[in-house]
């Protein structure tokens, strides 16, 4: 079983930043695409941003050019950095990896912009 914790959610300014993390842990085998999905209040999940094992990302357009995903292959970690936030940014963020044909989520970790 594979295990996702999240973390480096919380409450900032429009125009701010934040740096989420998503670690793996469990009987892990090769990681391939790492993601990361957010889901605003009365909305449904939508897809922020994916890295595969090779490094190439994408993006959704909301987000283009202001948040960054990473990955460490060694840690088993990916990462997301937020940069110039808007209130429209808020929402719960999840991550996802897919292992050996299965897919894994974390459990969330709430991200509110406001002033």
């Amino acid at each position: 079983q594979v295990q996702l914790v999240e973390s480096g959610g919380g409450l900032v300014q429009p125009g701010g930043s934040l740096r989420l993390s998503c670690a793996a842990s469990g009987r892990i085998f090769s990681i391939g695409v790492m993601g990361w999905y957010r889901q605003a209040p009365g909305k449904q999940r939508e897809l922020v941003t994916t890295i595969t094992s090779l490094g190439n990302t994408n993006y959704a357009d909301s987000v283009k050019g202001r948040f960054t995903i990473s990955r460490d292959n060694a840690k088993n970690t990916v990462y997301l950095q937020m940069n110039s936030l808007k209130p429209e940014d808020t929402g719960v963020y999840y991550c996802k990896m897919r292992s050996a044909g299965f897919d894994y989520w974390g459990q969330g970790t709430q991200v509110t912009v406001s002033s």
